[in-house]
């Protein structure tokens, strides 16, 4: 069966019966999908540091290992050796579990997150995708939403006041930016029909816009979604110009102020680890996920590369927006999440709803589209006109 055949409903490894095979399969799919994930983080922190350097004219890490690449790799290892430090005015029990509740929600926001299409492992047919469940979505969010608790616990626990606050200033950000961002997502589930995620990387592999566009879903749902999801995310993993959260000239580092060695690690490895996932759900709930041009050799490899393709370009975006845009202030922020992608988002789920069950296709798509772009322009010059109480011109 070719890689890109589409199965409805979940991975068919478990539609074959549960034996000691499939047993190993998912143990070996954990194991990969683990490494998998701390390769990439550990490639992103290095592809940062050399993308940054480049455009700043620097040379950037080029001690450990060719070009640098093992820094990433030093780094945490020099991060292990060094003191575990615990204030003493700390909740020990919290301080300690905090780190584990901002690194493994990202983990598992990943294991749903199709990386390539169906292959046959020891004469099995499975998909490339750790777990496939029928509400894929939903844990999605739900997963999302846990790592508020590490980054609030975090802060709370420290005994300080500097970490109390930069918690409860990033609790703040990601919820108030976790509505625009769960709304840009109905939308790709309204479109593709189903709360499964390969069920949406299947629709969009299927459809069609004409004989040379894809019937991806950031075509289909006229891009305003995929801006609010790329906006919120990056709101949601504290980058910038979103990083308000560790505004060192404010919080001193923010949040995990008080940590170091492993602990510190855990929080590092979730910032980076956040930004892979959060790039790998933008591909395949957008731009197809695995789906491409399948070619006659190694057809099992193709659908791999062009998921890697994409999410690299996501990954230069975002190190892009951080060598580039400045830090926003925290009222235009705000601004910008509840007076615009929050309004503008759910504008655009009623109105792709509307195209759902009606026949008027180019009334409503010349109307909301024209309106959904100026909410959109009104959302790039948020900010410009500061309230007279903040005291600092934009």
């Amino acid at each position: 069966m070719s890689p890109t055949t589409p199965l409805r409903g979940g991975d068919p490894l478990f539609a074959q019966g549960v034996d000691l095979t499939v047993v190993l399969i998912v143990i070996v799919k954990t194991l990969v999908t683990f490494g998998v994930l701390l390769v990439a983080v550990l490639f992103m922190v290095w592809f940062e540091r050399k993308v940054i350097a480049a455009m700043q004219n620097r040379v950037g890490p080029d001690r450990a290992g060719p070009w640098g690449i093992l820094q990433s790799l030093a780094d945490g290892i020099k991060l292990f050796f060094k003191e575990d430090l615990l204030p003493e005015r700390a909740d020990r029990r919290i301080f300690r579990l905090a780190p584990y509740l901002s690194a493994v929600p990202a983990f598992l926001a990943f294991s749903i997150v199709p990386l390539g299409g169906v292959v046959t492992i020891a004469g099995r047919q499975t998909r490339l995708q750790l777990a496939d469940p029928p509400i894929g979505i939903l844990l999605l969010l739900a997963v999302s939403s846990v790592a508020v608790y590490g980054v609030m616990l975090a802060g709370w626990a420290s005994g300080s006041k500097y970490p109390l606050l930069g918690s409860v200033r990033a609790s703040a950000q990601m919820v108030s930016y976790e509505a625009a961002l769960a709304l840009s997502v109905a939308a790709a589930v309204l479109t593709s029909g189903s709360l499964v995620i390969s069920d949406i990387v299947d629709q969009q592999a299927l459809a069609s816009l004409g004989a040379f566009l894809p019937g991806w879903n950031i075509l289909q749902t006229a891009f305003i979604p995929f801006f609010v999801f790329l906006i919120a995310a990056t709101a949601e993993l504290n980058r910038p110009p979103f990083d308000l959260v560790e505004a060192e000239q404010e919080l001193v580092g923010g949040f995990h102020t008080e940590y170091s060695s492993v602990r510190f690690a855990l929080f590092f490895l979730a910032e980076f680890m956040n930004t892979v996932t959060m790039s790998a759900i933008a591909v395949t709930l957008f731009l197809g996920g695995p789906a491409g041009p399948v070619f006659g050799f190694l057809p099992w490899l193709w659908p791999i590369l062009w998921f890697v393709a994409k999410t690299f370009i996501f990954l230069f975006m975002y190190v892009w927006f951080r060598a580039t845009l400045p830090r926003l202030r925290y009222d235009q922020l705000m601004d910008l999440g509840w007076k615009v992608l929050i309004p503008l988002s759910l504008l655009w789920l009623l109105v792709l709803a509307g195209m759902r069950i009606s026949n008027v296709w180019g009334f409503v798509v010349f109307g909301a589209g024209l309106l959904g772009w100026l909410m959109l322009a009104q959302a790039l010059r948020v900010g410009r006109t500061a309230p007279d109480s903040v005291g600092v011109s934009s």
